[in-house]
């Protein structure tokens, strides 16, 4: 069963995922600045990585 802490990771990293997913989606709607939105898609893709590499941890640490 993962602690605590493993969960609490878990959700920060989620949820970092989709509050710049939403402000990238809201600024495309609203015709924002396309440089913006480039720079909230690098975030997204990097905030991602760190999620999967999280999860991964949690998963490797589950089975020792």
């Amino acid at each position: 069963m993962p602690s605590t802490a493993q969960n609490l990771f878990i959700i920060v990293a989620l949820l970092a995922v989709a509050t710049v997913l939403v402000l990238g989606l809201w600024n495309m709607m609203k015709g924002g600045s396309p440089s913006r939105s480039q720079n909230l898609m690098r975030l997204r893709v990097m905030l991602q990585a760190v999620a999967i590499v999280v999860v991964l941890l949690t998963i490797w640490m589950l089975g020792r």
